[in-house]
C-alpha cells in the first residue's frame, strides 16, 4: 500500500494479517501532561510525512535522566500531550519512498536526535547539531518531533539517523548504545583522558558508570567514582573504580592520596547540577580538564572565568553527537554486553510507564535504568 508521503507499509500486526489502519487500534504512549504528571493514553498514530521518513514498531524505549528535566519543570515549553522519550530500538514497519538504506523488517537503533548525514555539522561529526535535525520527545507550540515511549514512532531522515542493530546483540543493550554508551565515550574524549591519568567521575548513574569504562578504555590508571548512594558506588567498584562517598567522607582526600596532593588529571561530571560541576572542579589539579555530560539548564557556570584562568582549567560540554559514535558504540556493546546489561535494573511494560517515571524520579533503591517494553 502506498502511504501519504510516498511510503510503503507492511502489515503492523502480521500474526493477524490485518492492516493497522483497518483495525483502528489506538496507539498507546506515555505523554506529558504537566510537571510531575504524565499519562498512559491513546496518541496519534505516526504516519509517513516526508519521503525520507520511516515508521518503527518500538520494542524497547528507555527512560533517561534527561527526561526528568521536563518532568520536574526544569525545562519548560513542552506541549501537553507530547509523547515522551528519546531512546529507541525497534523494527521498521513502513519506509518512505526515498529511504535508500533500510527496508521493512530491519531492526534498528536511533540516537536521541535525527540527522541528515550531509550538512556541515553532520559532515564534521557534530550530528547532534544537524541543520535539519530534531530531538525526539520535544514538541513546543505544535512544532517538533514526538517521542518514542510509544508502540510506534516516526523517524525522520532515516538514512542519516538510524543504525542497524547487530543480530547477536540484545535489544536492551543496543538501546544503551543509542544514548548513554555513546555519551560516556564522548565525555572521556572531551575530558582529554589519556594513558596514566587519574580520572574523577562525579555521579554514578548509568552515564557515570559507563564513563568509568570509557576512561579505562582510553588508558586511565585509576578512576575515582564520587556519589552518595551506596548501591551506585558498589556498582562503580564492579566497573573498576575506587568509590568515594561525599556524604560520609571527603573525596578530595581520596584524590590527593592518589595524586601526590595535586588533584585529578581529568573529571567527568555526569549529573547536570551546579553542585556536581563545583565538586568536579574542586577535585582537579592545576591544568586539569572537566567534561560536563549532565544536561544543564542553569544560566551561570558554577566556576568563574577567573578560576579557569588562574588554575589553567579546560571546561568542555555539549550534547553528544550520538550518531557519529553509534557504530563504534555498538561494537563496544557487543564486546561488553554482559557488563553493560547489569545497568538495566527494570524492564517494564509500557502500560507501567507512569509508575516507572515516578520510581525513577524518586530514586528508589536499586533503580538505575528503566527500559519500557511496548510490545
Amino acid at each position: 500500500m502506498v502511504c501519504p508521503g510516498g511510503g510503503h507499509r507492511a502489515p503492523r500486526h502480521g500474526s493477524l494479517g490485518t492492516h493497522h489502519d483497518q483495525l483502528r487500534i489506538p496507539l498507546k504512549a506515555i505523554t506529558f501532561q504537566d510537571v510531575e504528571h504524565l499519562a498512559y493514553e491513546d496518541a496519534a498514530d505516526p504516519k509517513i510525512v516526508l519521503v525520507t521518513d520511516v515508521i518503527v514498531r518500538v520494542t524497547h524505549a528507555g527512560i533517561c535522566g534527561s527526561d526528568l528535566h521536563p518532568y520536574f519543570g526544569r525545562e519548560v515549553g513542552l506541549d501537553v500531550g507530547t509523547v515522551m522519550g528519546h531512546e529507541l530500538v525497534g523494527e521498521i514497519v513502513e519506509v518512505g519512498s526515498e529511504v535508500r538504506d533500510f527496508r521493512v523488517g530491519a531492526r534498528v537503533v536511533a540516537p536521541f536526535t535525527t540527522s541528515c548525514g550531509s550538512c556541515f555539522h553532520c559532515s564534521s561529526g557534530l550530528t547532534a547539531r544537524c541543520e535539519h535535525g530534531q530531538l525526539f520527545g520535544w514538541v513546543e507550540d505544535g512544532r517538533g518531533l514526538q517521542g518514542v515511549q510509544a508502540e510506534y514512532a516516526r523517524v525522520p531522515l532515516a538514512d542519516g539517523t538510524l543504525v542497524t542493530v547487530p543480530e547477536s546483540l540484545d535489544d536492551a543493550v543496543a538501546l544503551l548504545a543509542g544514548d548513554i554508551l555513546s555519551t560516556s565515550t564522548y565525555g572521556a574524549e572531551l575530558a582529554g583522558v589519556g594513558p596514566g591519568d587519574l580520572v574523577v567521575v562525579v555521579g554514578c548513574g548509568p552515564v557515570g558508570l559507563l564513563a568509568i569504562r570509557a576512561a579505562f578504555e582510553r588508558g586511565a590508571r585509576e578512576v575515582v567514582a564520587v556519589d552518595r548512594v551506596p548501591t551506585r558506588l558498589a556498582t562503580a567498584e564492579l566497573f573498576g573504580a575506587t568509590p568515594a562517598n561525599f556524604e560520609t567522607g571527603d573525596p578530595l582526600e581520596t584524590v590527593y592520596e592518589r595524586s601526590q596532593g595535586r588533584g585529578a588529571d581529568a573529571a567527568i561530571e555526569a549529573v547536570g547540577s551546579p553542585e556536581a560541576t563545583r565538586l568536579a572542579a574542586d577535585l582537579l589539579r592545576l591544568g586539569g580538564s572537566l567534561a560536563a555530560l549532565g544536561v544543564h539548564s542553569e544560566a551561570h557556570l558554577a566556576l568563574s572565568p577567573g578560576e579557569i584562568y588562574d588554575r589553567n582549567l579546560t571546561y568542555s560540554g555539549g550534547r553528544c553527537p550520538v550518531r557519529h559514535y553509534l557504530p563504534a558504540s555498538l561494537l563496544l556493546a557487543q564486546r561488553d554486553a554482559e557488563l553493560i546489561e547489569t545497568l538495566i535494573s527494570h524492564r517494564l511494560p509500557l502500560s507501567q510507564g507512569v509508575a516507572a517515571y515516578r520510581m525513577f524520579a524518586e530514586r528508589h533503591e536499586g533503580c538505575t535504568k528503566v527500559v519500557l517494553l511496548p510490545g
